[in-house]
């Protein structure tokens, strides 16, 4: 998407049930580590499921401009040749990531502890992120900024060290992007890195760190045992293999809670990554009274995928426990949407990362819901939604901030509302899930530009 295209605004209506089967995307996050260690590893790397959405896209530019040979063999096949840990050239252009906050974030950590010189940048919403979390502990892992926008934000510059230094590092909070940065700045460290989180993230740098070959053990931590050590151990040979990329449960909460609140509808999800640290949305909504099986559950990629069958629901409020946070952080958008259709109130707890996402999408969807007609209010870093169990008035024009999940958020609720629902912009949904509309619409969404 150009930093300066015209807004193309999309409404979504009430209509007929959902009925039919779809495969999301391939999962985000895999999709960026698959290119990323790609271009870290010896040899050959395949890909199979890709999310080709322009986030991921940015990630494989990056990539290509540090030296790695990328070739698209068809939807969603990629083969990565690598150049190895301390094999990276400086790059001839900036690193424009585009929308794509993870992408920039994890590639600082990759040039921060490598001996190049690599330049940052990406659009109107990026440029407003913080990235003062990630530069930290690379500053002390000897990354040197070279030059950054006000407040630590890109565009920037990073110079990596010869051989980056080992650290030991907590988080300040609950986020799998700071760990990953630091585990990947890591590789190139003559020694252990290790990541202490208090509440354990996201996984996925840590299970594929193992399956490219790098040596990475993961223990409990904290008096309760939620937290975790990550503990790697440096300057490993990685080495190209095959990745399957499971589809995106981040995604597939979109027509999951679709399925729930547009009366009558029967949809089954395919092959949703169910890791564990990825399912606190579905969890949540079955504690709401949301019919949600999970079919044919098997292994791709190195994590547990299963299909959902969902059906349409009564839903109820319920209070979901900060702790829940890290499991379901990019989904309490389109949570908030189904608890408008709830009856009772549903208290979303602890979500202060909703505030540093591509938009404060904290004040961005409490403006959705007031544009909507749902009672709601924001309680610190709570988010209160109260509904009557009934389809709230709807009617709202949505103004998205170039944030791709409030888009399909507020679509869902348009799709079951007594009135469509309108966002400003709908282009930037392809930073994660281009098929979004056709894919709905074949489910009998209506869904219109």
């Amino acid at each position: 998407m150009s930093h300066a295209s015209e807004p193309q605004p999309v409404t979504a209506s009430p209509g007929a049930p959902l009925r039919g089967t779809l495969r999301p995307p391939g999962d985000k996050s895999i999709s960026h580590r698959a290119m990323i260690l790609g271009l870290l590893s010896i040899g050959e790397t395949r890909v199979e499921g890709l999310l080709e959405g322009d986030d991921v896209l940015r990630t494989a530019a990056a990539c290509r401009a540090l030296g790695a040979s990328m070739e698209r063999l068809g939807d969603g096949r990629w083969v990565i040749r690598g150049v190895g840990i301390g094999g990276m050239g400086d790059p001839t252009e900036t690193l424009d990531f585009g929308n794509a906050g993870t992408g920039s974030r994890l590639m600082m950590g990759v040039v921060g502890g490598q001996p190049v010189t690599a330049n940052f940048d990406g659009d109107a919403s990026l440029r407003k992120r913080p990235m003062r979390r990630i530069l930290d502990p690379l500053l002390k892992m000897g990354t040197e900024i070279v030059s950054e926008a006000e407040g630590g934000r890109v565009p920037l510059t990073l110079r990596g060290p010869s051989e980056a230094i080992p650290i030991s590092c907590e988080t300040p909070v609950a986020s799998a992007q700071i760990k990953s940065a630091v585990l990947f700045a890591g590789l190139n460290a003559p020694g252990v890195t290790t990541v202490i989180e208090a509440a354990a993230t996201r996984d996925h740098t840590e299970r594929m760190l193992r399956l490219f070959g790098a040596e990475v053990a993961v223990t409990p931590h904290g008096p309760d045992g939620h937290g975790r050590a990550i503990a790697l151990t440096g300057q490993p040979t990685l080495r190209g293999t095959g990745v399957v990329v499971p589809a995106d449960p981040s995604s597939a909460a979109f027509p999951l809670v679709a399925a729930l609140i547009v009366p009558g509808s029967e949809v089954t999800i395919q092959g949703v990554m169910m890791n564990p640290l990825r399912t606190g949305l579905i969890t949540t909504l079955i504690e709401m009274g949301g019919d949600i099986e999970r079919l044919n559950e098997r292994e791709e990629g190195g994590e547990t995928v299963a299909d959902l069958r969902v059906r349409a629901s009564r839903l109820r409020g319920v209070d979901v426990p900060p702790e829940r946070a890290p499991a379901m952080i990019d989904e309490y958008p389109v949570l908030a949407v189904a608890a408008a259709f709830a009856e009772g109130t549903t208290r979303m707890n602890g979500l202060h990362e909703l505030r540093v996402k591509e938009s404060d999408r904290l004040a961005a969807v409490a403006d959705g819901l007031a544009a909507n007609g749902i009672p709601h209010r924001i309680e610190g870093d709570d988010l209160v939604v109260t509904g009557d169990g009934t389809a709230p008035q709807g009617g709202g024009t949505v103004a998205t901030h170039l944030d791709h999940r409030i888009a399909m958020s507020f679509l869902v609720l348009g799709l079951a509302s007594r009135n469509p629902v309108t966002v400003d912009d709908g282009a930037m949904i392809a930073t994660s899930f281009p098929s979004f509309t056709q894919s709905m619409l074949a489910l009998g969404a209506a869904i219109s530009e």
